[in-house]
């Protein structure tokens, strides 16, 4: 687990009616000074899987917007912390966390594609922009570990969805092939459709070393 990321004094199950209220406000805040950010974590899964009861927020922004994000929150009235300057700030309102990640597992950081793929969704008719599932489902597979086995089952969710663009999946699967590999594996044996060629190109890449080019804006 990197550091900060132990669960938090001052954050409690909160009813989903308060968080809803309390992402609106967060949303608020990063809107006002107009910031980029997407929506992951369980809330994400909840819209792009199957509903999971999540009583915080995560959202991911741009390193660099960071500290004018924390300080829009402060404005806005939450109360923040700076848990750890390599990744992760906190917020906290009405016994809500809301997690302000600048870096997700496998150092995966806001880009120009992931927010030209992120599509706007509600949340208990909160609008909210939410991060692609497949940016989702790397995100998830790589995070997971012993003691939080629920993200790989949020990330089965999501490929049970359908829809996804693999070619795109396999390009951002670079930041941990392996344990992307392990739970595409993981997937076929729970009857959940892979692409053969999917496979094979994410085994090239572990196996064998072999890279593959992509342009991503084909």
């Amino acid at each position: 687990m990197l550091p900060g990321a132990e669960p938090h004094e001052g954050a409690s199950a909160a009813d989903l009616d308060v968080v809803a209220a309390v992402l609106a406000e967060a949303v608020k805040a990063l809107d006002r000074v107009r910031l980029p950010y997407l929506l992951i974590g369980g809330l994400a899964s909840t819209l792009l899987g199957l509903p999971r009861c999540s009583t915080d927020v995560d959202l991911l922004v741009r390193p660099v917007d960071a500290p004018a994000a924390l300080a829009a929150f402060e404005e806005e009235g939450f109360r923040t912390e700076r848990t750890n300057p390599h990744w992760l700030y906190k917020a906290f309102r009405r016994d809500v966390l809301v997690d302000l990640l600048f870096q997700a597992s496998g150092a995966l950081y806001v880009d120009d594609e992931m927010l030209r793929r992120s599509a706007v969704r509600a949340y208990r008719d909160v609008p909210v922009r939410v991060v692609a599932p497949e940016d989702l489902i790397v995100m998830k597979a790589i995070v997971h570990d012993e003691e939080t086995p629920r993200h790989w089952g949020d990330a089965l969710s999501v490929v049970a969805a359908g829809a996804l663009d693999w070619d795109y999946l396999l390009w951002r699967a670079r930041a941990g092939p392996r344990r992307l590999l392990s739970f595409l594996l993981y997937a076929t044996s729970v009857d959940l459709h892979v692409p053969r060629e999917a496979l094979r190109r994410l085994g090239g890449l572990v196996l064998e070393d072999r890279e593959w080019e992509w342009n991503p804006r084909t």
